[in-house]
């Protein structure tokens, strides 16, 4: 099991959620881990640091796109090709690069709420206008509304950005949806950016599907954007992945300004490279402890906050939780960070589906879970003494 570090430690951090509110909230709002780095990453992150190799990335080092090509092999049986895979900042700039060159001004991109808030930022940069097909919730999952899509493309929409596994409900899209939703891709000629950067944290007893393995129509109208920086808590050293299937979406790869790949961060593509080579162990037995995490908060609502509803995800340390039954108002994140000093996710940021709800982070220590959810139980009860 991964054991999150001291809390006199972690609120020596300068990242985000450890400066954004003052001691006495716990911080459980953003994606970032409460966990020391892996040592393969941290040994050559030091490593760097004692070179001073801290300059511009070399623009012919394919060695961490040849660690994610591994990596893809060992855990998912894919195996995408080294040559066909290209380097920038983060996500957001996969996203935004690729739709650029995908669609032209003012065409529509699909997208599926309750989804990742910046995608409804990452489109209009691109040029596009959001077109929302929610994801059907049948009370037990949630999926994608398959003919939603094929009806948004038919009626213009030229893309889709795909979150897969799927942010904040923590969904794995299964083979056959993928299929069917790359044949309405294909049947429309549009297009699909899938941002995969959660992939490597699905949890045991499910199986991650690249979108770029189920047709050969997938792997002709797609890119795929991953990272490192979920998996491995690197979203600050900037580096994510293009991933192409097919020569007409590697020449659009090819057909980057050469400053998409040189604002790459070096110490991200250190970690990005370390980690999928060397960061299977560690990751395995974070994965586990974010499962192990996820049955403390089972227990712990079911004990004080049993209105509260949990659907155990597929996926990411990301709880989706429908707060609803609480009453706490049109805004239940704000109320809670002022009542009970947590700082958690309002729903209604993934889009309209997410009120009600609340993204809880529950990669962290299980002490913060259990004294997070006391807090919120003991709040609500003065509010109704």
């Amino acid at each position: 099991m991964t054991h999150a570090d001291p809390i006199a430690t972690l609120r020596r951090r300068t990242s985000e959620k450890w400066t954004a509110y003052p001691d006495d909230v716990l911080p459980m709002f953003v994606a970032e881990m409460d966990f020391p780095l892996a040592p393969a990453i941290r040994t050559a992150l030091a490593e760097a640091i004692e070179l001073g190799d801290t300059g511009y990335i070399g623009g012919t080092d394919t060695r961490a796109a040849e660690a994610f090509a591994a990596f893809a092999a060992r855990r998912w049986g894919w195996a995408p090709e080294p040559e066909r895979i290209g380097y920038t900042t983060d996500v957001s700039v996969v996203i935004v690069e690729s739709l650029r060159r995908l669609i032209a001004p003012g065409d529509g991109v699909v997208i599926t709420p309750p989804v990742y808030p910046p995608f409804y930022a990452v489109i209009p940069e691109a040029g596009g206008v959001v077109v929302e097909v929610p994801l059907l919730d049948d009370g037990d999952a949630y999926t994608l509304d398959l003919d939603g899509i094929d009806k948004a493309l038919e009626a213009g929409a030229r893309a889709v950005l795909l979150c897969n596994p799927h942010n904040p409900t923590g969904t794995v899209h299964s083979p056959a949806t993928l299929e069917a939703l790359s044949r309405i891709v294909a049947a429309h000629g549009a297009t699909l950016v899938s941002d995969e950067i959660h992939a490597p944290l699905v949890h045991s007893g499910h199986t991650f599907t690249p979108y770029l393995t189920v047709t050969d129509e997938a792997r002709d109208h797609a890119i795929v954007a991953a990272s490192g920086s979920k998996a491995f808590n690197l979203a600050g050293l900037k580096t994510a992945l293009f991933v192409t299937g097919s020569d007409r979406m590697t020449a659009i790869l090819r057909s980057f300004p050469d400053e998409v790949t040189y604002r790459t961060g070096i110490f991200g593509l250190i970690a990005t490279r370390e980690g999928f080579a060397h960061g299977g162990e560690w990751l395995d037995s974070t994965v586990a402890t974010i499962e192990e995490n996820f049955r403390t908060l089972e227990r712990e609502l079911a004990a004080h906050l049993p209105g509260v509803r949990l659907r155990r995800p597929q996926a990411t340390y990301l709880a989706w939780l429908d707060v609803s039954a609480l009453e706490l108002g049109a805004d239940p994140a704000a109320w809670i960070l002022e009542r009970a000093r947590v700082a958690l996710f309002d729903g209604t940021g993934f889009g309209r589906e997410g009120a009600g709800f609340v993204r809880m982070n529950l990669a962290c220590a299980p002490e913060t879970i259990a004294e997070a959810v006391r807090r919120i139980a003991e709040a609500r009860q003065t509010r109704t003494l």
